[in-house]
């Protein structure tokens, strides 16, 4: 009885001791469990990014990017075809190109994944592997929501 009641307290002791440093650790978002939800906001800001533009849903994009992104990239109209100079989009013409883009609904949507790269507690990193090429995607976290920042694109590589 008495190797139960002193197991008891110590295991209570433990975790009384612990519970200061799992809420600190969860505020600054470095618990496994902020881990958790941060991932799954930064996976949330990517799919709203690629579904924005494929369902022609402007609000989409607004949720999940930020105002001043910069989105860089190459294109080119074919596999062996030469790469056309790098280009350059803003959020304005990201918002305008969501609601033309796939307007008709005759895109192929059929390629859309999703890969997280890193999540630290203010920046994270993702890819997207879209209709239209390969996106890389900076975010950071602004008042608390995942937000792209930056994204830098090509078409997709010869295979």
């Amino acid at each position: 009885m008495k190797t139960a009641l002193l197991a008891s307290f110590v295991v209570a002791l433990g975790v009384a001791a612990a519970m200061p440093i799992a809420a600190d650790q969860a505020s600054r978002g470095t618990s496994p469990i902020a881990k958790g939800f941060d991932r799954a906001g930064v996976e949330a800001a990517a799919l709203d990014y690629v579904e924005g533009l494929y369902n022609a849903d402007p609000s989409r994009i607004e949720r999940s990017v930020h105002p001043q992104l910069t989105k860089r990239g190459f294109w080119r109209d074919s596999p062996t075809a030469p790469w056309g100079a790098q280009e350059t989009m803003t959020y304005d013409q990201l918002v305008a190109l969501a609601k033309t883009w796939n307007a008709k609904k005759n895109r192929d949507l059929s390629i859309k994944k999703v890969e997280i790269l890193d999540v630290a507690d203010q920046t994270a990193s993702a890819k997207v592997t879209a209709m239209w090429g390969i996106d890389y995607l900076q975010l950071a976290k602004y008042e608390g929501r995942w937000k792209i920042i930056n994204i830098l694109w090509q078409a997709h590589p010869a295979k």
